[in-house]
């Protein structure tokens, strides 16, 4: 049990609540015990992919934080909170809604590298406290700004006027809902870079827009290389335990690094790795590859100036 499991996490769940139900599953199952981790948390109330990893998979859950990702969204304006979702309580308003041609003609200033202000209610560290204790203690939380990449933003394509996205909060609305030409909220498609906060991208859009903001839907449609063609629900989890097939949903560890080479190894070579051993006089570009033996994984290894050395081995 080597590999991944992505869940198609539900409103109300935890990143942690998801890697228990993972271990739980496992419990149930009996498979045995494996260390289970996430690969980038998901809050309680955004849903979607949420990478877990078992066993060595483990030792590559931090790649799948600092990789980009890709979120529907949906900005609801006129209210901002505080914790800049539905989860907060309101701090402004604003009578002003925006047409879909001034909502299409600011997205362009959002695009690239951009700064941005995280939310107070965030898990970034603040003299080694937590921005969200912080915030709750009712004390005044400033962060500094951050640069981050926003690789692309648009309206989301096929969502009319009367639609609703699937994982939308029950009081979140209609993501083309509007009164007149004014538009009370709308519906957006986000490739963004490691450490971008899609509440602060939502509270700016609003801002740019001359009104304000918060985030009513929030869902995570892909994770570095995973999907949520490959995710499953908890139902769907649970099901598997019951019937000792878990292994049927699990990704290979190789899933998680679908934009690494592979090199392919003498047994010479994979014991000297497995030694933490440098190979060298070996013709390979500089860059990270995943050494394997035959179908086992070895290694993620780096290349430079003809010699292989060890990134992450494996023991398996």
């Amino acid at each position: 049990m080597h590999g991944w499991i992505i869940l198609d996490k539900p409103l109300g769940l935890g990143s942690t609540q998801g890697v228990s139900a993972v271990k739980r599953a496992l419990r149930d199952g009996k498979y045995g015990k494996f260390k289970v981790g996430h690969g980038g948390t998901l809050d309680p109330l955004a849903t979607g992919v949420l990478p877990i990893a078992l066993g060595e998979a483990t030792k590559l859950a931090g790649r799948m934080l600092d990789s980009d990702k890709v979120y529907d969204f949906t900005i609801g304006f006129g209210v901002q909170t505080d914790t800049l979702d539905l989860e907060g309580k309101e701090v402004a308003a604003s009578d002003v809604r925006p047409t879909l041609a001034q909502v299409e003609a600011v997205l362009p200033r959002f695009t690239g590298p951009i700064d941005q202000v995280p939310p107070a209610y965030s898990a970034l560290k603040v003299d080694g406290e937590r921005a969200y204790d912080l915030a709750r203690a009712g004390e005044e939380v400033t962060l500094a700004s951050r640069s981050v990449v926003i690789h692309s933003l648009s309206r989301l394509p096929g969502l009319e006027p009367g639609s609703r996205l699937l994982g939308a909060a029950d009081n979140s609305g209609t993501p083309g809902q509007a009164r007149g030409d004014e538009l009370e909220q709308i519906t957006l498609t986000a490739h963004v870079s490691k450490g971008t906060y899609i509440r602060s991208l939502a509270r700016d859009i609003a801002l740019a827009l001359g009104t304000v903001g918060h985030v009513t839907m929030l869902r995570r449609v892909k994770a570095g290389p995973f999907t949520l063609e490959s995710a499953i629900s908890l139902d769907k989890l649970d099901e598997a335990a019951k019937g000792r097939s878990l292994e049927q949903l699990l990704l290979p560890l190789r899933a998680g690094l679908d934009d690494i080479p592979a090199l392919s190894l003498t047994p010479d070579q994979a014991g000297l790795l497995r030694q933490g051993r440098v190979l060298a006089g070996i013709a390979k570009e500089d860059g990270q590859y995943f050494a394997c033996l035959g179908d086992t994984p070895i290694a993620l290894v780096e290349a430079l100036s003809g010699e292989i050395r060890v990134v992450r081995g494996f023991n398996i």
